[in-house]
């Protein structure tokens, strides 16, 4: 039996599997969004993910960041020093747990985060422009669904 005749006989469809779906759809989603932060700013997408949850709930420490956005300390960590090399955040020690830092946008990282927080909503109506209201909403509530969020 040759190689194509072993799968026409297989009834596991990759293209239906759910996380290849979901991975397929992340990635061509983001893809448009990805070439903003990285073209106009050189961040990578922890990078940008840092920036957004300190411009959408202000001082955090780097624990409580990777809590919200599920993303490994070391990653965090990465993207924190990236952001602190290029002046958009700014490191303060906890001056009650001295091994504790908050963290915080700098003008330039404000001004950074307004720009693309609004081509991340111009992109986002976007996407969601492919879908009727209902289905957008809809899709929006599975998605938080299967990622724990709702």
């Amino acid at each position: 039996m040759t190689h194509d005749e072993s799968e026409k006989n297989d009834d596991f469809y990759l293209q239906n599997f759910l996380p290849f779906l979901l991975n397929q759809a992340a990635e061509r989603a983001s893809l448009e969004f990805q070439a903003v932060y990285k073209g106009r700013y050189g961040m990578l997408r922890t990078e940008w993910r840092v920036l957004f949850h300190l411009g959408l709930f202000g001082e955090m420490t780097a624990k409580e960041i990777g809590e919200r956005a599920r993303m490994h300390k070391t990653k965090i960590s990465r993207a924190v020093a990236k952001l602190e090399q290029r002046r958009y955040l700014k490191r303060t020690r906890d001056e009650a747990d001295r091994r504790a830092e908050w963290l915080t946008l700098t003008p330039a990282g404000q001004a950074v985060y307004r720009d693309l927080r609004g081509v991340a909503a111009n992109y986002d109506a976007k996407l969601s422009g492919l879908f009727k209201p209902e289905e957008a909403a809809l899709l929006r509530q599975m998605l938080q669904r299967l990622a724990g969020l709702d």
